[in-house]
């Protein structure tokens, strides 16, 4: 197992793309160890593909693309430029706003922090903000796209823990919108601080917001749609990702007309290139999986966590440190994937509720997306917005600090999480 866990770090050192550490790490354990017969190496790259439930994340991943390409995205902006284009700071507001409408129809972090990137960044550089706030804001506001449902992380933590995916996906949108809150008020004082004035000159009148939110029905009714069919069994979520897909094409081809049939066939062809990335990733994931359930990881985990300390709040608080660790270094739905399992049995063991957990894990892990030295979007949003990673992870203290405040509300108060799922699900 040592093999294995040097292996993978050394390849990652070395700048090998993630999926190809993964499998080749646990093709090292297999090869090294004689009780394993090599065979198995290939069969647990084919068996992983093979999770019904899986199907849900390369459709949700398609539907995403389409309402990007539906003319959804440009109302939403519009909406929230009506929203909040009167407060200190708007453009940055309506960051946190887009990302909160866009979690209810994307559910990816990485692709939203890229977007706000694209369609705000021009305008908050000619306002006056500086380029690694711009970035900062855009891509740490994306985390919120991955808590409010359908959010992509849920479905493999769900998956790989049998956890009730449904359940997940209510269980994320109060703290969701209380990640909303609070990145709000971040971007309140800081841009008060810094001279960072309205867009807008005047509050919206009720027509306004009236007209605006008329304007964005399809995409705001979505995800009540998606929990409404799940919780009456309308749909599975892997069904669920094939409706989001068909709702989103009859939004863009029918009721706005936006959608040609050229633009439904680039958007295929962009979703088949996201799919492969992805589930190369989980396929060579299967390798390193069944090297960590054979060298019974999961129970040496729990021993040695258990024998820290028994109480709740405090295996939460360590755990959290741990995904902050892993996240810093490995994408995000590798964490899920291979953590998942692992820390599964020690939660339950304490009695802590799998969705309470799932929550507060994701929001963690996805944070990683964000911090040195290997978070994809923060790379990419400093590149987008012309400045130096350093300066963005700067000017991204205070959201930092506003992420970890909520994670710990989320860690000492449980029913934040659970109150929806119970009162939905029962």
């Amino acid at each position: 197992m040592t093999l294995m866990i040097v292996v993978f770090l050394a390849l990652l050192f070395l700048g090998m793309p993630v999926a190809f550490s993964i499998g080749l790490a646990g093709f090292v354990f297999m090869y090294a160890n004689p009780d394993i017969p090599i065979a198995i190496a290939v069969q647990r790259v084919v068996a992983q593909t093979q999770n019904f439930t899986l199907l849900a994340i390369p459709l949700f991943i398609f539907a995403g693309n389409l309402m990007n390409s539906s003319g959804i995205t440009q109302r939403l902006v519009a909406l929230s430029r009506v929203l909040v284009g009167h407060l200190p700071g708007s453009l940055a507001q309506v960051s946190v706003i887009m990302s909160t409408l866009m979690g209810g129809v994307s559910g990816s972090a990485n692709a939203d922090a890229v977007m706000e990137c694209r369609i705000l960044g021009p305008d908050m550089v000619k306002q006056g903000y500086s380029r690694g706030y711009g970035a900062a804001v855009n891509g740490l506001t994306a985390l919120i796209t991955c808590t409010i449902p359908p959010s992509m992380g849920f479905v493999i933590y769900g998956s790989v823990g049998e956890v009730s995916i449904g359940r997940l996906f209510v269980g994320g949108v109060v703290p969701g919108f209380m990640m909303m809150a609070f990145f709000m008020l971040t971007v309140h004082i800081t841009s008060k601080k810094r001279g960072y004035m309205p867009i807008n000159d005047r509050t919206p009148s009720f027509g306004e917001v009236l007209r605006a939110l008329r304007d964005n029905i399809w995409a705001l009714i979505f995800p009540f749609i998606l929990i409404a069919g799940i919780r009456f069994g309308l749909f599975t979520p892997s069904e669920a990702g094939a409706f989001a897909a068909g709702y989103a094409v009859f939004v863009g081809m029918v009721v706005y007309r936006e959608m040609t049939f050229k633009m439904l066939w680039a958007t295929s062809k962009q979703t088949l290139v996201d799919m492969g990335v992805l589930m190369l990733i989980l396929g060579l994931s299967g390798t390193f999986g069944y090297a960590i359930v054979f060298g019974r990881v999961p129970q040496t985990i729990a021993q040695l966590l258990l024998g820290i300390t028994s109480n709740q709040h405090m295996l939460l608080i360590l755990i959290i440190f741990l995904l902050v660790l892993a996240g810093m270094f490995v994408e995000t739905g590798v964490v899920a994937l291979l953590l998942t399992p692992v820390f599964i049995p020690v939660i339950t063991r304490l009695g802590i509720d799998p969705v309470h957990f799932g929550v507060v894990m994701m929001t963690t892990v996805t944070a990683g997306i964000m911090t040195p030295p290997v978070g994809i979007a923060l790379y990419s949003t400093s590149e987008i917005m012309g400045c130096s990673p350093q300066e963005t992870v700067r000017e991204a203290v205070p959201f930092y600090i506003m992420l970890l405040c909520l994670v710990m509300v989320l860690v000492f108060f449980p029913q934040i999480t659970l109150f929806l799922p119970n009162l939905v699900f029962g």
